[in-house]
């Protein structure tokens, strides 16, 4: 099925791939791939400082990828838009078959 979409639609994409063309931010929604996390857990998992993860953490939970639980003094991260990984998956996808295309070309195996 092919949609045609409209120029809010296309904005509204445009953003949504924006939001997803930083290292960091995948580097954090990759962590948060299997469990729910704290900042400090992040800083951890992803080498990033802490001021760095904390805007990137709000940034992702304004635009409506991960949701945030409060308790007691933890805050707690998680993804809220399991779709993201689909996209990481179509683009690995991708990303291998041009790769393949590559090494036949270059004829290395």
């Amino acid at each position: 099925m092919t949609r045609d979409f409209s120029p809010r639609m296309l904005d509204m994409i445009a953003g949504r791939f924006k939001l997803l063309a930083e290292p960091t931010r995948l580097h954090i929604l990759n962590a948060l791939r299997g469990a729910e996390l704290t900042v400090t857990e992040l800083v951890k998992q992803t080498g990033a400082g802490q001021a760095n993860v904390s805007k990137h953490l709000n940034l992702l939970h304004r635009n409506g990828m991960v949701d945030r639980r409060k308790d007691g003094l933890h805050v707690y991260y998680r993804i809220s838009d399991p779709g993201v990984f689909e996209l990481c998956e179509l683009m690995c996808s991708s990303l291998e078959a041009d790769l393949e295309e590559r090494r036949k070309a270059l004829g290395v195996s």
